[in-house]
This record gives C-alpha cells, structure tokens and sequence, in this order.
C-alpha cells in the first residue's frame, strides 16, 4: 500500500485496516497478515510503558519503534505518531522531529489537531511527507478536554469538527482519523470529504478502522467500548504461563528432547 492507494479505497469503497503496532516480533506477524497500514501511535506510551497518557513520550523513542516496526514489516505502509508539543515549538523543530520519524522508516506521519498547525500542515506535506490528521478526541489535549470523553456531541461542537476536518483536507492531509465521536457526525464528514477517514469510536461509516492491537487482542480485562475483543490474548497467556510453571516444578521440563548430550 502507498499513500495514493487511500484515495483509491475511498472512490472503489474498501474499507481501510489499520492497527497500532510498535514492536519487531508482532509486526513480523501484521507483516504477513492482510491488514493494510502500520500506526506507530503514541499509544505506545501507555501500552507499553505502563503510563497514565500519551504526553510523556519522546520523538526518539517513537523512532526507535518505527524502525523495530519497520524491520519486522518492510512491506506495509507505516504511519508514525509526532508526539505531544514535538510540532509546536517552531518550524524547525517540528521538520527535525518528522525527519527523525520519516528517516526511522515512516511512510508519513500523524498529528493532533487543526488549530494552529494549518500551516505546520501545508509545509510538511510540501517538503514531501504525507500527513495523517486526527479529530474529535485527541488524547495529547486530554487535559484541555477534561478527560476521555465522546466529542462533537453538541451543534456547536459537531459543527466545529467538520469545519477543522475540511481545514485539514485543504492543508494537504491525506487521510483523517476521527476517534470517539457520534457516528451520524463521522458519516456527515467522511461524506464531505475526498480525503479517506478513518474512525476509532466513530461507528461504521467512515472509511476504514483503526484499533490498538492489544486492545483487539484481548489483553486487558476491561476495554473502551469501541473495541471488539477478537481474541482472548490475557486468559490464553496466563494459562500458558502457568502451564509453563507447573512444568518447570513437576519437572517436565525440561526433558532429554529439549537437552543437549
């Protein structure tokens, strides 16, 4: 898949699959698998490193997982998170973070927002790098926003999105992610737009998905609502565990099959 591929999609109406992904061994499996692009999110902040948001992560430690990402999957598309402030400190320093990213392995980039980064927007895209936008619930603006909570639930608010949503179509972004928002909101803007969007909370009418792959898999007890358990990943490993302990203790492993003479 190349970026010209999610304008194709969206006109022949094939839905998009996308999952997180931040590490060489899982994207060993995405890579053979039939999903069709890689999000490095800033996710990884909590999934991975066990914190309470996404704020506390670094450009460079996004990197490192973009090219993990990037040698376990050289065939998919991959998208890579710019991580809380890296694109509003200046010009400057927003072009070395996406050069960072993009030189990681990336194939374009992801940020938060439309406000304030229209021109930020325009300028990415015309140095060469495609750029995904993201409406609706953006968890680097959590504390702004109060907390986790559904957007666009108001006229005000509704209209307010689809306005930045067009803003961002304008400044060159080639795809939209819309996370937690009304579904009636989602479609009214995926219809609007030529650009592909692709929803996580946002129901069933935009134009591809995006879920974070420990979610899906089932690797927690307790899930937001948008998410579909597709496995039971936490139940299957801890009987596996503990399949291993008893082994280990009754002495079943390791027998003269797994020894060396």
């Amino acid at each position: 898949m190349n970026v010209l591929d999610f304008y194709k999609y969206k006109l022949e109406k094939i839905k998009i699959s996308m999952i997180t992904c931040y590490d060489h061994w899982s994207a060993q499996i995405v890579n053979e698998s039939e999903i069709d692009c890689i999000l490095v999110g800033d996710s990884v902040a909590m999934v991975v490193y066990g914190q309470d948001s996404t704020l506390d992560i670094s450009t460079k430690q996004i990197a490192e997982h973009v090219k993990a990402v990037k040698r376990g999957a050289p065939n998919k598309f991959i998208v890579g998170d710019l991580p809380f402030l890296s694109y509003r400190k200046g010009l400057k320093t927003t072009m070395d973070n996406v050069g960072t990213l993009m030189k990681a392995g990336a194939n374009a980039i992801k940020l938060e927002g439309a406000e304030g980064n229209l021109e930020t927007i325009k300028h990415i895209t015309e140095s060469g790098v495609p750029v995904m936008g993201h409406l609706g619930l953006t968890p680097q603006m959590v504390h702004k926003m109060g907390g986790y909570k559904v957007q666009g639930k108001t006229n005000e608010d509704a209209e307010k999105i689809k306005s930045q949503a067009l803003k961002l179509q304008q400044a060159g972004c080639f795809a939209l992610v819309l996370e937690c928002i009304p579904t009636e909101l989602a479609e009214e803007i995926t219809k609007s737009l030529s650009i592909p969007t692709i929803g996580i909370g946002a129901g069933p009418v935009t134009d591809g998905q995006v879920l974070v792959m420990q979610d899906m898999l089932g690797c927690y007890t307790k899930n937001p609502k948008f998410v579909k358990k597709f496995n039971t990943l936490n139940e299957s490993l801890k009987e596996n565990f503990n399949n291993y302990d008893k082994s280990v203790k009754d002495q079943s492993f390791p027998s003269k099959k797994e020894s060396y003479t």
